[in-house]
């Protein structure tokens, strides 16, 4: 058996200009982390050699991987060409469609285990790779590259997308009170709104091909080095500030990233003591991230007591394989 832990990740700021509608005319920048809420992908021979065994939300058996429902499933053993003989679960600590990049953390771990399985070492970048051209090359989605780079690489990063359609990751050698400060004045409140992020994309794909969107999206991408000196100058609550200017103009690209709840909840967070925030992932539900001071969390979890708080740390780790079984895989033919 083999198992990886691939992390969930939060964008603070930039979030839309991994979309090639954006990176295809401007150089693309998003800063984010990764945090230790975790997909679990474990892969094992199946007795029945003939079939997959699939298990998630549903449990499948199918003969041929063409078969699959599972898109990423169904795709990433095509793009291995991996025959039958084998059993895939998936765990997760939360569920889809939260904002926290889950689908992306899927396929990245998915890769990972499937590698480790053949006895193949691949690396972050090519996980990343490799993940982001099963979701947006051979099944369409309408989405960015950001997840894929942050769940295989782990840890706090400028990620950037170059018009050629390369990815830069560029590792934040914050210090480590500075990081546990920040840690520690972030809250994530669920909503409890789950949402598909595909038309919202979409949509706000096609906003960004407007010239004014475009510039909107450009001074969200240049608001990422305000931030990040407000990190390394140990300014948290310069960077919570920034965290609400971004906010501001993502909301500003579509009618479908917010709505009157999720602005409900946001303008109370701010009267009682948070500084900035966003809703994470496309928008439209999911998890509220916000910046506040930790001595007035207390009150304004008060004031927004219908949420669900979720506590998190930083990883710094990426994609990592935990464990890998004894058994001898040429018992059952994988590499005959």
């Amino acid at each position: 058996m083999i198992i990886s832990r691939t992390p969930f990740r939060i964008s603070f700021v930039g979030g839309g200009s991994d979309l090639p509608a954006f990176y295809r005319k401007s150089r693309g920048t998003v800063l984010s982390t990764t945090i230790n809420k975790y997909m679990y992908i474990s892969v094992h021979p199946y007795f029945n050699r003939k079939f997959f065994q699939v298990k998630y939300s549903k449990t499948e058996l199918c003969s041929r991987a063409e078969d699959i429902q599972h898109p990423i499933i169904r795709e990433t053993l095509k793009y291995l060409d991996i025959k039958g003989g084998l059993e895939i679960i998936s765990m997760a600590d939360v569920p889809a469609g939260t904002g926290l990049g889950s689908s992306s953390s899927f396929t990245v771990g998915l890769l990972h285990s499937l590698y480790s399985f053949l006895g193949k070492f691949v690396s972050k970048d090519r996980l990343a790779r490799e993940a982001s051209m099963i979701e947006i090359d051979l099944l369409g989605e309408p989405i960015g590259k950001q997840d894929q780079y942050a769940a295989s690489f782990g840890g706090l990063n400028i990620l950037n997308f170059n018009i050629d359609g390369s990815v830069e990751v560029e590792p934040l050698n914050i210090k480590s009170e500075t990081l546990q400060r920040l840690n520690n004045n972030l809250l994530l409140l669920y909503t409890k709104i789950n949402r598909s992020a595909c038309s919202i994309l979409k949509d706000q794909n096609n906003e960004i091909r407007q010239e004014k969107k475009f510039e909107i999206q450009k001074k969200m991408v240049d608001l990422i080095y305000k931030a990040v000196d407000a990190l390394y100058n140990d300014d948290l609550d310069s960077f919570g500030k920034i965290l609400h200017e971004n906010w501001i103009l993502k909301k500003s690209l579509s009618d479908k990233i917010s709505n009157s709840k999720i602005n409900k909840y946001y303008e109370r967070a701010l009267e009682y003591g948070a500084l900035g925030g966003k809703l994470l992932g496309a928008g439209g539900g999911g998890f509220l991230l916000f910046y506040c001071p930790q001595e007035k969390q207390e009150r304004l979890k008060k004031a927004l007591f219908d949420l669900y708080e979720l506590k998190f740390s930083f990883d710094r780790q990426g994609s990592k394989i935990i464990y890998v079984g004894e058994k001898d895989w040429d018992e059952y033919g994988f590499f005959e």
